[in-house]
Parts: C-alpha cells; structure tokens; sequence
C-alpha cells in the first residue's frame, strides 16, 4: 500500500489512507505527519481500531496529555486509558459517562488554558447521530493572514488569558468554582500570545482559544471586551476558511491545535448516542517569532 492524500477543497483538511494505522511503518508515517502539516487537520476513515491502538498511533505525533477529566477530578473517563477523554451524551443510571452531551460545542482551541497547550488532537468515532454532530474547522493560518490591517495593528504584540474553570459547552468543570466577582480577570487561567508561530512551519496563526471569559491583558475589562468582540465576530465571519466533517462511524480526525480551532453543531441527544474518544498530544509554550 501507499499513502494517499487527498485534499478537502476547503481551507483545510485532507483524507489520507493507504496504510495500517495498526501496522504503520516510519516512512509511512512520515507522509502522515507532512500531510498535517500541510492540511492541518486529517481525516481516516474505515480502519477499525481500539483505545489502546488509538493511544500507540497517538503517541507516534509525542508525548500524550492526561484528560482534563484526569486532571482535575484525578478520576478518568476510562480508567485503563486516562489520556482519553470519552465525549458522549451518554448516560448510565442517570449520571452521564462522559463530557460535552449533546449541546452545540462553540469555537474553541483544546486545553488552551494550559501553559503548553497541545500540539493536537486526534477523536474517534464510536455511535454517531444520523443529523446534527458534525464538526467544523477553521484555518487560523489564513484568518490571521486576511484581517484588515488595523486588527491585526491591534493585536501584534498582545495576550489573551485562557481561563480554565469552564468547558467548551460552557459548563464549570469538575471541582472549579466560579470567584465571586465573576470577573474573567480573577479565574483560573494562562496567558499566551494572541499569535502565536507555528514551530514545524514556521508560519504566524491567530490563537483565540475560547471567547467565553477570555481576556486581553493590560488592558481595562471594557476595552478588552470591546477587542474580543472584534476578534470573533471576525473569525466567525470566515465561513469560508472551515471545513466541516459528518461523521461516520469509526472516523478518526486528526487536527493541529496550534492552527486550527473547532466547534461541534449540537444534536437530538433524546433520540440519539453520539459517543467518541479524543486523546491529545503534549505540545510547548507557545510564542511568536517577532515578539522573541
């Protein structure tokens, strides 16, 4: 076999097949990892695979990250696998057994509330909805290199505060509680360059992480609001740099965290299990080349 890409046509994405993700030699690996990084987010699609060949064919990208599951509460999802985190609507006898339910997922960056947010993510598909659930990229490579000058002016050399407390539904994470201010300034969280350089390609992308309780630091709350506000209405604004995915079962997307964000459409999670498991791969500080 050979590995064959193909693209999405979109501003990002790619189908790549042609090996064994249970079987994968180093070269063809190596066409893998090229392939994300020139498509940024890469579909596999109809290999069937369990948790702990997903995690081996993880850790061929790095070192894995813990859940946030993990990481906060110290009680995985999965217990024989507490890298992954199980995203379902799933529940059994009334307590849900895994995050994220069926509510729409907004425009977020994984984990960016940490100090080396991950390089990416790589989710797998158990039980999918037949309508609603798909997942939408957006190429922040290109977002960045189309805002009008004057945003970008804006933004060159600043920072925003990832607070970590919620998750990307919204909903206050396992054994957080919210300061009494309900001020974003005084919550959990990191800062990190509002761009961000991209270390394999060298190329600037814009890194927003999540608009809910963002911050802009240095600034007064008004103004960075008021910044934030710009910011996504633009990004939101670039339906035509995202790629969106319908799920199949036993679908396996691969994306780059530090140049890409995604949302997830909401579905009927009365009539229907949507059920999936996500590792991500440790990645570093980021920074941006022209502010070092």
């Amino acid at each position: 076999m050979a590995v064959t890409v193909i693209p999405s046509g979109a501003a990002c994405g790619a189908e790549v097949s042609g090996f064994d993700i249970t079987n994968l030699s180093e070269s063809e690996f190596a066409e893998i990892e090229q392939a994300f990084h020139d498509h940024s987010v890469l579909l596999v699609r109809g290999q069937k695979f369990g948790d702990a060949e997903h995690l081996d064919f993880s850790r061929r990208f790095g070192e894995l990250e813990f859940s946030p599951t993990t990481k906060f509460s110290g009680r995985p999802w999965l217990p024989d696998f507490p890298e992954l985190s199980q995203i379902t609507n799933k529940m059994v006898d009334g307590k849900p057994i895994g995050t994220l339910g069926d509510r729409e997922a907004f425009w977020h960056t994984d984990m960016s509330y940490i100090e080396e947010p991950p390089l990416g993510s790589l989710l797998h598909a158990f039980e999918v909805p037949p309508e609603g659930g798909d997942t939408e990229f957006l190429n922040m490579y290109a977002a960045l290199e189309e805002m009008p000058g004057d945003l970008r002016a804006e933004i060159e050399h600043r920072e925003i505060k990832h607070e970590s407390i919620h998750s990307s539904d919204g909903s206050l994470r396992n054994g957080k509680t919210e300061p009494e201010s309900g001020d974003p300034r005084d919550m959990e969280g990191t800062n990190h360059h509002i761009i961000r350089t991209h270390p394999n390609t060298g190329r600037d992308a814009l890194f927003l992480g999540r608009r809910n309780n963002a911050y802009v630091v240095g600034m007064g709350l008004d103004e960075s609001e008021e910044l934030l506000d710009q910011l996504w209405a633009y990004v939101i604004g670039c339906s035509h740099l995202t790629w969106r995915h319908k799920w199949k079962v036993d679908d396996l997307i691969i994306w780059d965290n530090r140049c890409t964000m995604h949302r997830r459409d909401a579905f009927d999670g009365d009539s229907f299990i949507r059920m999936m498991h996500r590792s991500v791969v440790r990645g570093d500080k980021p920074f941006y080349a022209r502010a070092v």
